[in-house]
């Protein structure tokens, strides 16, 4: 299970869209692929979950995490091997670790915690709250956004991973992104 979780070598800069639900993470992850003419890694547990619910109008459940996990980054492994810019994550380990905690009362696998904060990112865009709630299946924090976007602050701060809050509209997002972005592949080596 470790090598499922394990980070592949690459040679591109690996930038994350990180925050809650309904923050607007895909929407900037595609419209920086675009910008980059780059490859961008979805969320796998959006497909995972939506195929669950559609099939057996179950949520996620603490069973569900390691699969997600594997999945993310097997697409992440994946996708990583076609750039050698940039690499536009929708999410990583980590969020899908905090998520566990914030769903299950602090609990995460073990393996799961471990590879979240041993897999490398260059940078980190945690996307505030700023951005109109929109429903679907999946979704059901409404009311909670301001207290899931603190524990993803906290995580960032707590394990003192690089990152750049986003607010403002799409564009100002956009802007603020590829600002950050050009200068990692100014210093690239």
């Amino acid at each position: 299970m470790e090598k499922e979780l394990k980070q592949q070598p690459s040679n591109c800069i690996k930038v994350v869209l990180f925050g809650p639900e309904s923050t607007g993470k895909t929407t900037l992850s595609r419209q920086l692929a675009k910008h980059y003419n780059t490859v961008w890694v979805p969320e796998f547990s959006r497909a995972y979950l939506q195929d669950k619910w559609d099939n057996e109008r179950k949520i996620c459940e603490p069973k569900d995490i390691l699969p997600i996990a594997i999945g993310q980054m097997k697409l992440e492994n994946e996708l990583a091997q076609k750039t050698n810019s940039v690499l536009i994550c929708d999410t990583d380990l980590l969020e899908t670790k905090v998520y566990s905690e914030a769903y299950y009362d602090g609990a995460c696998d073990p393996i799961l915690n471990t590879y979240a904060l041993k897999n490398f990112y260059h940078l980190y865009f945690l996307t505030y709250i700023d951005t109109p709630w929109e429903d679907d299946d999946l979704r059901d924090k409404p009311n909670e956004r301001e207290r899931m976007f603190n524990a993803f602050e906290s995580a960032l701060k707590t394990y003192n991973k690089p990152y750049i809050l986003l607010k403002g509209n799409k564009k100002e997002r956009l802007e603020l992104a590829v600002k950050h972005i050009d200068n990692l592949l100014m210093n690239k080596t």
